[in-house]
């Protein structure tokens, strides 16, 4: 038997909700079960304007073009995320600001910010790693004070709460993931989110292909022309008639992973003792329980132990390769300061497979991990 990294998560009126959606004919973006998550979002998560896109990835590249991007401006965002992170703001000519991370969350060290920050800076651009919001509030005060705009990377926070807010509501402009390894999917897509109002009418326009088609729907034009810049970023209404299954299923969906949270935490609690580091959550933050980590003292205990995973058919995963240390990153990035943790951190960590799991996969899966890492531990 194999056992993935991941899986898709499903709730059960997926399949009912595509056929709805297949046989009403409305295959294209902006349709009612489009309109429905967008509206879910708004209510449950307290956000001003949400609107679905393709991908992630795609919503961080609209936020490049709300914010005026352009060559010479600078973003800070740590070096310990997914390329697209910084991806989306590189192509507007950006240039990237490599951050340390903190070494108890992973997300991005407040401490490091402000030394970073230029008269080119225009943006911070923290990720809320594995489901853990970062420190908002130190994050919003720096950004108030240096008049910068705050972007929140919440791929992996749909439904966290940092301070007993949402996660995705906490700066100007944030991002959620609906891709097929996150904690709710429908196989590619992600939300744009926009909380200061002064980005929100642009963003419709720039949603709809840089035309203001929006004006048209909303009765206040007899017919919509190119107005600004913009791209095909809305996914198809079939896509999001499986999204809004499972948003109709968030409580139960997210108390099933955070049954697995427990049994990871409570197993590898007891490796502790011999050196091994686990994610925590902060006690200012409810999690969404989207991943679980575990950090080994040396890089060979984590390579050995990935191996000897591998070879009972279970999948856990490195973790990101620093952005600083990649190709694009030493050509375009600027790193002004050693990012020890980063680099030491990503040398060591393995992420757990995560997903809805039965009892028996929980038990096999958790006392093979259990038994592999206190040897590699001992090694």
């Amino acid at each position: 038997m194999k056992f993935p990294f991941v899986k898709p998560p499903i709730t059960g009126k997926e399949e009912e909700y595509f056929l709805k959606a297949f046989r009403s004919g409305f295959h294209s973006g902006g349709g009612p079960y489009t309109l429905a998550c967008q509206s879910f979002i708004q209510k449950q998560f307290k956000i001003n304007k949400s609107l679905l896109t393709t991908s992630c990835t795609d919503a961080l590249e609209m936020a490049s073009f709300l914010i005026n991007g352009k060559i010479g401006d600078e973003f800070i965002v740590p070096s310990y995320t997914f390329s697209s992170t910084a991806n989306a703001f590189v192509s507007r000519g950006m240039t990237p600001v490599f951050c340390e991370i903190d070494e108890k969350t992973l997300n991005i060290d407040v401490r490091k910010i402000e030394a970073l920050i230029t008269k080119n800076t225009k943006a911070i651009i923290p990720i809320h790693y594995a489901g853990i919001a970062c420190e908002m509030d130190v994050i919003n005060k720096i950004a108030l004070k240096h008049n910068l705009i705050v972007i929140e990377d919440a791929a992996q926070a749909f439904n966290s709460k940092y301070n007993g807010k949402y996660a995705g509501s906490l700066g100007h402009l944030s991002t959620f993931s609906f891709h097929a390894t996150k904690s709710y999917s429908c196989g590619e897509g992600g939300a744009l989110n926009i909380n200061d109002t002064i980005f929100s009418e642009r963003s419709e326009f720039l949603w709809e292909k840089g035309t203001d088609r929006s004006l048209v729907t909303k009765g206040l034009k007899n017919k919509y022309s190119w107005v600004d810049n913009g791209s095909s970023f809305l996914p198809s209404d079939l896509l999001a008639s499986i999204l809004l299954a499972q948003f109709e299923n968030i409580n139960l969906l997210q108390k099933k992973r955070e049954k697995l949270f427990n049994k990871y935490d409570q197993k590898f609690n007891q490796l502790e003792k011999l050196g091994l580091q686990k994610i925590t959550i902060p006690n200012n933050v409810q999690s969404n329980y989207h991943a679980f980590w575990i950090l080994f003292p040396t890089n060979k205990q984590r390579d050995l132990f990935i191996k000897k995973s591998l070879e009972k058919q279970i999948s856990p995963y490195i973790g990101y390769v620093p952005l600083h240390n990649s190709k694009m990153g030493e050509k375009i990035g600027k790193t002004p300061n050693k990012l020890v943790k980063t680099e030491s951190i990503s040398a060591r960590i393995v992420r757990l497979p995560f997903y809805i799991m039965s009892e028996t996969e929980m038990d096999i899966i958790s006392n093979n991990l259990y038994n592999i890492a206190e040897k590699c531990l001992i090694f």
